[in-house]
């Protein structure tokens, strides 16, 4: 069972094997308060144990995918156990893919939160802004790092001085987003679905020594070397090797026939037209 403990300030859905996290403050274009963030890190958390959620999908109910932190309730630890921080350090950590679809404005931690993420999905009518200088404040959640690992040292610079908002056609070009689509909560479930129907213990495994720290090419080889010989003993490399000899498509579990229908039905009832899928 997902964790969504307060549904007035976001929603979680299961959508066969993936669970659907929209932060749901439109009023206010989805600025974060301390209680959203808290719950966002419990969906988090409770979707990283599950071993049926094989991706997450964050997006935004209305217009916004979020205007950033709601400064009237806004704070930080200097043991990092605010709720920003830990929600912060939460999703750049769990093992499960994360997936983006940004509607409308992404601002500060908007913008910070999507550096963590595995692939991101925008709206080309969405934006994409860090005004922390001009807000008085610095970078927060290693995005001195990661934004100019994603796209460079001298767009993140300007991004990060100059707070000048980024198009989401100009973020797909500079590589910040994967692409800009008029339906991104729909092309991100889609993906997600792909993803899915994968090894999930495969996924999982990628996904973290695609995020590893370890720099050196023989200790990087040694890293994979260790978790592609405990795959080779999994017991969904089995199914893969017995599915292919078998002409058939490999399950994981009990409930992989069902994902396709589960997932058109929800698209179809929230866009009002059948899914493209």
């Amino acid at each position: 069972m997902l964790a969504n403990p307060r549904p007035d300030l976001i929603l979680v859905e299961r959508l066969g094997f993936l669970a659907i996290i929209r932060l749901n403050r439109p009023d206010k274009y989805n600025a974060i308060t301390q209680d959203m963030y808290t719950d966002l890190r419990l969906a988090l958390v409770s979707a990283d144990r599950d071993a049926d959620v094989r991706a997450v999908v964050i997006s935004g109910v209305g217009k916004a995918f979020t205007a950033g932190n709601d400064l009237n309730d806004f704070a930080i630890d200097i043991d990092g156990k605010a709720p920003v921080q830990e929600f912060l350090r939460t999703i750049a950590s769990i093992s499960v893919p994360v997936i983006a679809a940004v509607n409308g404005l992404a601002v500060g931690v908007g913008v910070t939160m999507l550096l963590h993420c595995d692939l991101v999905y925008a709206d080309p009518s969405a934006s994409f802004q860090v005004p922390f200088v001009e807000l008085g404040l610095v970078p927060e959640a290693a995005s001195s790092l990661l934004l100019p690992q994603l796209i460079g040292a001298r767009r993140s610079t300007e991004l990060l001085l100059t707070g000048r908002k980024l198009t989401a056609i100009e973020a797909a070009a500079w590589g910040l987003i994967n692409e800009a689509t008029p339906t991104p909560l729909e092309r991100a479930i889609e993906v997600g679905h792909g993803i899915a129907a994968k090894p999930p213990g495969a996924v999982r495994h990628t996904k973290t020594l695609s995020r590893s720290t370890t720099l050196h090419t023989l200790d990087r080889m040694s890293e994979e070397e260790a978790v592609l010989a405990a795959q080779l003993n999994s017991p969904e490399f089995t199914e893969v090797l017995t599915s292919r000899r078998e002409k058939r498509k490999p399950l994981f579990d009990k409930r992989s026939s069902g994902l396709v229908p589960k997932i058109r039905n929800s698209l179809e009832s929230r866009t009002g037209a059948p899914s493209s899928e």
